[in-house]
């Protein structure tokens, strides 16, 4: 479906030819001056330089051409030769309506056909998410979501951490607590049990006391490296112990995730691209790609246009061990043999950006992907405190993603307790609802890269740019569509769509809901799902300053009222679409 932007540039083309001049120069943009008009074209001023012309006598000869225009309803030209431009209320509805009848409200198929994988989870096995874990979780479901909107096959991956010497510091330390376990009898050939010989509490108690342990007792540490080799060589005791931590961590991982409406098609692992890592090792050797330095095993990657220190990528360690870049380059290796992506996007903290540029850089010499697979690093800042310090308990430690929910989730149920008139039941469930738009809202309206302030008392706020904000436009909505449903005069008129402004508020926001395409696939192609918070804030704000300027369903033109009803059912479609992309839902009462 074309975009009105698109319909209106191509107009501006039109007229640039027809008067003579370049039609390129015909781009329309959405003006930055509303108070003067709704779009601009700024082509004459380019076109001045080329045509060695006076800009306002190149957009006299445009506006010329425009004067039949069935899509304006005024053109004018302002010195030194922008063309101010105004649309035709008619028209406005009629692609509104357009609009309307579209499953996807006008956004494209950017992605047909395409395959992506989103890397968005990374939280380590046998350890606890805590806020840390937030944005990852939040920017990369929304990404996901919107990729698939925007037609792309999309596959979210949780990439667990469950390599490495925090399996062989969990193994040692239950070693000295529970000695007697079978899975320490070298002896024993049996089954091992299939329940686990702890719970998460405990398992979660165990790693931290283990790392603690292994920095002051040097005999310790020096087991826990054992243990993990050990492991890793396929130790039939500790193999069955570390499936009891991946059984027992995922199952509490699931449970947490799902508190933030996030989920994962695929749930694997570092351990999976073990498997590929000798052979992957092997192929950079036969290339002449990996070279050895102070005993280390490593790949240049600089490049000439290279403005900083790329370092080179570290493969084996001189003492052996492989790294994150390896397993990371394993895993592009183990995506491209079982999936082919198109797109492979990584959801991560913004200080692995060097380390993902040389994984990349190393997966395309080494010809791991196909060159035209895209790879993307979206690099998240910090969520802080008020004190602009990472966020923490009150007494100074990371605080848990539950811990966090539970107390947004009390505070949201405190305001709503103030003027409930619904059941206490029905009053925590809509609490639950809200406070989970406050979180995801409170992180995505901010760019991604950035670094925010999670304020509470701010993000729970039932006004200004905020989650339960835009819940409460989507209730007041469903509301009067309710109401009107109800009355006898719905009943009587039928359906005649969106029509033509008869306020300047009615047209504000019908030009908003033109944009709902664009806004998803800008959101997309730039990994920023924060323009579609942006855009669904100022549909709020549109939306609430033509419900308070206008008597909707005290209005006596019943066809009048039956437009404004469209408009509204497909203001809420937008509004309802668009928090879906984002990860969370309105109540049906607030």
């Amino acid at each position: 479906m074309e975009k009105l932007n698109a319909v209106l540039s191509g107009e501006l083309m039109k007229a640039f030819e027809s008067a003579g001049y370049d039609a390129s120069y015909g781009k329309v943009t959405v003006s930055n001056r509303p108070d003067l008009c709704e779009y601009q074209c700024n082509g004459a001023m380019a076109a001045a330089k080329a045509y060695h012309k006076a800009p306002f006598m190149i957009a006299d000869d445009v506006v010329a051409a425009l004067k039949d225009s069935d899509v304006f309803s005024d053109v004018q030209v302002v010195k030194p030769g922008f063309i101010n431009l105004k649309v035709k209320e008619t028209f406005v509805a009629s692609c509104l309506n357009r609009e309307a009848q579209d499953p996807k409200l006008g956004c494209d198929d950017l992605g047909k056909g395409r395959k992506m994988i989103i890397d968005y989870g990374g939280p380590n096995v046998a350890k606890p998410l805590h806020v840390g874990h937030l944005r990852s979780a939040i920017i990369g479901e929304s990404l996901k979501r919107i990729g698939r909107f925007a037609g792309y096959d999309v596959a979210g991956d949780v990439h667990l951490g469950d390599w490495g010497l925090q399996m062989g510091l969990i193994i040692a330390e239950l070693r000295h607590r529970k000695p007697d376990l079978i899975y320490f009898d070298d002896t024993y050939t049996g089954e091992y049990p299939e329940d686990a010989p702890f719970t998460i509490g405990e398992l979660e108690e165990i790693y931290p006391a283990a790392s603690a342990k292994s920095k002051v007792d040097e005999a310790f540490a020096e087991e826990a490296h054992d243990a993990t080799a050990m492991l890793q060589q396929g130790k039939r005791g500790y193999r069955a112990i570390w499936n009891h931590i991946l059984n027992v961590s995922v199952a509490d991982l699931k449970k947490n995730y799902q508190f933030l409406n996030v989920t994962f098609d695929l749930w694997k692992k570092e351990s999976d691209a073990q498997p590929y890592i000798p052979d992957m090792i092997q192929m950079l050797k036969d290339k002449g790609l990996a070279y050895e330095s102070n005993g280390a095993l490593v790949v240049d990657v600089k490049e000439e246009t290279d403005t900083k220190e790329v370092p080179p990528c570290i493969i084996v360690k001189s003492d052996g061990a492989t790294l994150y870049s390896t397993t990371d380059l394993a895993t592009l290796v183990e995506r491209e043999k079982l999936f082919a992506p198109d797109y492979v996007l990584y959801v991560v903290d913004k200080r692995q950006e060097m380390h993902f540029r040389q994984v990349f850089r190393t997966a395309r010499k080494a010809d791991i992907v196909r060159p035209e697979t895209k790879l993307g690093f979206l690099g998240f800042g910090t969520m802080n405190g008020k004190d602009g310090k990472p966020f923490k308990t009150r007494d100074g430690g990371v605080m848990r993603l539950e811990v966090l929910i539970r107390e947004i989730t009390e505070a949201v149920y405190e305001k709503i307790k103030e003027n409930r008139t619904v059941s206490e039941e029905e009053a925590m469930d809509t609490a639950r609802i809200v406070a989970l738009s406050a979180i995801k809202y409170g992180d995505l309206s901010n760019q991604a890269s950035k670094d925010y302030v999670f304020d509470v008392d701010r993000f729970t706020s039932f006004e200004g740019d905020t989650g339960p904000y835009i819940l409460y436009t989507i209730v007041r909505i469903k509301s009067i569509i309710h109401k009107y449903e109800d009355s006898a005069e719905a009943k009587e008129v039928s359906a005649a769509g969106v029509c033509a402004a008869r306020s300047d508020g009615e047209k504000a926001l019908q030009l908003l809901l033109t944009r709902f395409g664009e806004t998803v696939e800008a959101a997309f192609t730039e990994t920023a799902p924060h323009k579609l918070c942006a855009y669904i804030y100022d549909v709020s704000n549109a939306f609430n300053k033509f419900y308070h300027e206008t008597r909707i369903l005290a209005e006596e033109d019943e066809a009048v009222k039956a437009g404004y009803i469209s408009l509204l059912a497909l203001t809420r479609k937008v509004l309802e679409i668009s928090i879906d992309l984002l990860g969370f839902e309105a109540p049906e009462r607030m």
